[in-house]
């Protein structure tokens, strides 16, 4: 019983050690809720594109984060205080979805996230509803709900920490991430 209560207390202060600090408000507090689980990794700062690796990123084969980040892409971005997929968000999950079918085993976390303007609350739920956008049109292209994980970490999670319009904007995402499986 002990070893378990360590082992959940040294998980959640990982956890807590890859946190990073994301609309309109400013607020410096808060912290990362939602449904279901995601892989913790990486953050890209420079906002030169996917390298936020999920738990599947030790793997390198098709069906893996590394595949999904090189060969579709694993995020989309945002307008200031949207939850609207625009056409290129749409092309990518597009993408997303015709790679989920090609590996029908594989699931995800959508890791919704903001800006690092507005409240804690506010943010929470707009990555929530960004998270959602993107499973809803997975599942319109037939990708099956229950493959799909949501969480949204709203500003806890910047891909990049500066205070402009274009850091603004590389934090207004959704990031979709490879769970991984335990296996005997």
């Amino acid at each position: 019983m002990i070893a378990r209560f360590i082992s959940l207390a040294a998980a959640l202060m990982l956890l807590s050690a890859c946190s990073h600090t994301d609309e309109t408000l400013a607020d410096n507090s808060g912290s990362a809720t939602g449904a279901g689980t995601a892989g913790i990794g990486t953050t890209d700062t420079t906002g030169s594109g996917p390298t936020e690796l999920g738990a599947g990123a030790h793997s390198t084969g098709p069906g893996s984060q590394a595949d999904l980040e090189v060969n579709v892409g694993d995020r989309v971005n945002f307008a200031v205080d949207s939850s609207t997929l625009d056409e290129a968000a749409r092309q990518t999950v597009e993408r997303q979805a015709a790679w989920l079918q090609q590996f029908p085993t594989v699931t995800v976390t959508i890791e919704g996230h903001a800006d690092q303007r507005g409240t804690t609350e506010y943010n929470l739920a707009l990555g929530e509803r960004r998270a959602n956008a993107v499973k809803s049109y997975l599942g319109s292209l037939g990708i099956d709900p229950a493959r799909v994980l949501v969480i949204s970490y709203g500003k806890e999670r910047l891909a990049n920490p500066a205070n402009t319009e274009e850091a603004f904007a590389q934090n207004r995402r959704a990031v979709t991430v490879v769970n991984v499986t335990a296996t005997n």
